[in-house]
């Protein structure tokens, strides 16, 4: 295949995954939203977590709330766990990598804050960790999965939310995720600041 052909494919695939994708996770979407948003307005924060692309994409969120997506507002209490390299490696070093995240919530996660846990694979260990100490300091969570779920769709409670991506290409599932967070973002201005 000639890399035109391969560019065109890419594009095709990644059309036919979000129009699949659409239908599916609108429903769930609007519902995550609006769980962040009663939980921002109620001065509570969403903190978010991931791995790799995964871990860019906890810090595109943070960084469009606390700054700002697309209207003119204040910033919103968000916090990327992936951030501080300090926290991140003496974690790490003196109990386990799976701890990461764990750790990060139990001191920072409050009741009726949200955590925002992504994961292509739906079974990062740290992440998953992640969402069991957000059930201990009685934190929502909003999971970003894809494939069947993996680990972390068994391990969501019922008061959880999962936004699973209907395609098992890695590359798909991350685009579909970045849709998602813009939809997320989009979404919580206009609870919050453009209420109808």
């Amino acid at each position: 295949m000639d890399p035109h052909e391969r560019i065109t494919r890419h594009f095709h695939e990644s059309i036919q995954t979000k129009q699949m994708a659409m239908d599916r996770l609108t429903p769930v979407i609007l519902q995550a939203a609006e769980l962040m948003a009663r939980a921002l307005q109620a001065e509570h924060k969403v903190l978010s977590c991931g791995n790799g692309g995964s871990a860019a994409d906890a810090q595109h969120f943070s960084s469009e709330l606390l700054n700002r997506f697309e209207m003119e507002r204040p910033g919103l209490p968000a916090i990327a766990l992936t951030t501080d390299s300090s926290t991140l490696t003496s974690v790490a070093n003196d109990y386990s990598y799976r701890e990461i995240f764990a750790r990060q919530v139990r001191a920072l996660g409050q009741p009726d804050d949200v955590l925002l846990a992504i994961s292509t694979s739906g079974n990062s260990d740290n992440v998953v960790a992640a969402i069991q100490a957000a059930r201990e300091r009685g934190v929502r969570s909003v999971a970003l999965t894809g494939r069947d779920g993996g680990e972390i769709a068994r391990t969501l409670g019922s008061d959880d939310l999962e936004i699973r991506v209907p395609a098992t290409v890695t590359a798909r599932i991350q685009e579909v995720h970045l849709l998602t967070i813009h939809c997320l973002c989009d979404l919580i201005d206009q609870y919050l600041f453009a209420p109808k």
